[in-house]
């Protein structure tokens, strides 16, 4: 019932996380749940330079960023197969902002997946209220995996 492609364009996801495809399959599934007619989902192991570009052409941001999502549009083709879209993310931005957080790239790897399929499902965070309710499912769904909720994290003491 899933039909979830995951490209590596970019073979540092692999040198870092050798298991990087299973993961975003992984987080995928949990985040769409049951289902009950079949759905396409794209999941691309970009670079900053990709992400960068589309950023630019599409969000008129000349920038990198973690993660970009790009809904399809479309509910169903021909098939009656949803069609959600597109999640791109950028190695270099993930891998820098989980040293820089203390957390485990795969841990990262999975919340940025989590949200950017979120954003193909409707989910927002334009108002309090819509960023409330879409970091709740995302805490709900890390939970899962024993991720503690990122937009909390426990702060260990220092030494």
């Amino acid at each position: 019932m899933y039909d979830i492609a995951v490209t590596v364009s970019d073979p540092a996801w692999e040198v870092a996380l050798p298991d990087a495809e299973r993961l975003c399959v992984d987080i995928a599934v949990a985040v769409l749940g049951p289902v009950t007619k079949p759905i396409e989902l794209s999941i691309v192991l970009g670079s900053d330079a990709e992400v960068r570009l589309l950023n630019r052409d599409y969000r008129g941001k000349d920038k990198a960023t973690n993660v970009l999502s790009f809904p399809s549009g479309l509910s169903s083709d021909l098939s009656g197969t949803d069609m959600l879209g597109d999640v791109i993310l950028a190695f270099e931005t993930v891998s820098m902002e989980a040293a820089r957080d203390g957390k485990p790239l795969a841990s990262h790897l999975r919340h940025l997946v989590v949200h950017g399929i979120l954003h193909l499902l409707g989910y927002d965070h334009e108002t309090e209220e819509e960023a409330s309710e879409m970091e709740r499912r995302e805490v709900e769904i890390l939970d899962g995996f024993g991720i503690s909720d990122p937009y909390n994290p426990v702060l260990e003491p220092v030494q």
